[in-house]
């Protein structure tokens, strides 16, 4: 964009299969409220080949990542498991470059439906604001729970630094991945010695399967978080984005007076 922002998110061969979860991605944007110019703006980081070919069919817009020696992140990585960390803590080292290289980006996974521009929700005196698993109504509350696959970051010293300590605490924290170290650090004494500005983006407008966006009149983003599992995944994605066509072809007058409801989740349990 105009003020070197741009959008990122991560692809594996697993997700990027035709009819899979990226393919659901794109579609989001394609029926969202002023979404469909933010493709313009979406780089995709395939982190391996047959990801990173299938992007160019559809997308074109995308770079690929070289996995550390030895990993393969193409197939679905079980959470928690080693790929699955190693994935987690490659994605925030290469994110840590993009600020390094003087761009904001919004990172998002690609489970989650862009249904209106988020930009208008955003901030704008952080550095650093990201969606919530739970919000708890206060956006600097620090006793919110994060979730490391919605962000929107600000390339600056103190960004910088901050992932840099981010990246560095997994030396600190082994075996855990980068959303739950995040937790741990951001009230520690690192973030307010730099004067890193951290907001926590309410699930009013920026909702997940963990804490739903209640109102589709309001919401921007809905995430397929709180469920394991590739079909799982994409079985409610299915749902959300039926949800979102019902609702788009409803009146004004119904849209007020009578707010729809999300059908999920259904195959992913809570």
């Amino acid at each position: 964009m105009e003020d070197k922002t741009v959008i990122l998110t991560t692809l594996n061969d697993a997700w990027a299969a035709p009819g899979s979860i990226f393919d659901l991605f794109l579609e989001s944007f394609n029926i969202g409220d002023d979404t469909g110019r933010l493709l313009n703006h979406l780089a995709v980081i395939a982190l391996d080949q047959k990801a990173y070919k299938r992007c160019l069919v559809v997308h074109g817009r995308c770079y690929a990542l070289v996995a550390p020696q030895g990993v393969d992140f193409s197939p679905p990585a079980s959470y928690m498991n080693d790929e699955y960390l190693k994935m987690m803590w490659r994605r925030t080292d290469f994110l840590h470059t993009v600020l390094e290289l003087g761009y904001n980006f919004v990172f998002t996974d690609t489970d989650i439906m862009w249904f209106r521009n988020p930009f208008p929700r955003f901030y704008e005196d952080a550095d650093f604001q990201i969606a919530c698993d739970h919000f708890t109504g206060d956006p600097d509350d620090i006793n919110n729970w994060p979730n490391g696959g919605y962000k929107f970051v600000r390339a600056n010293s103190k960004t910088i630094e901050f992932y840099r300590f981010w990246y560095s605490s997994r030396e600190t924290y082994p075996g855990m991945n980068e959303q739950d170290v995040l937790n741990l650090i951001k009230s520690g004494p690192f973030v307010s010695q730099i004067g890193l500005k951290m907001k926590f983006l309410s699930t009013a407008y920026f909702g997940g399967l963990c804490e739903p966006s209640e109102d589709l009149n309001l919401v921007c983003t809905m995430h397929v978080n709180c469920c394991i599992g590739l079909e799982n995944k994409i079985a409610d994605l299915k749902v959300m984005l039926d949800d979102w066509r019902q609702y788009t072809a409803s009146s004004d007058d119904v849209r007020k007076s009578s707010p729809l409801s999300w059908h999920v989740p259904r195959n992913c349990s809570l």
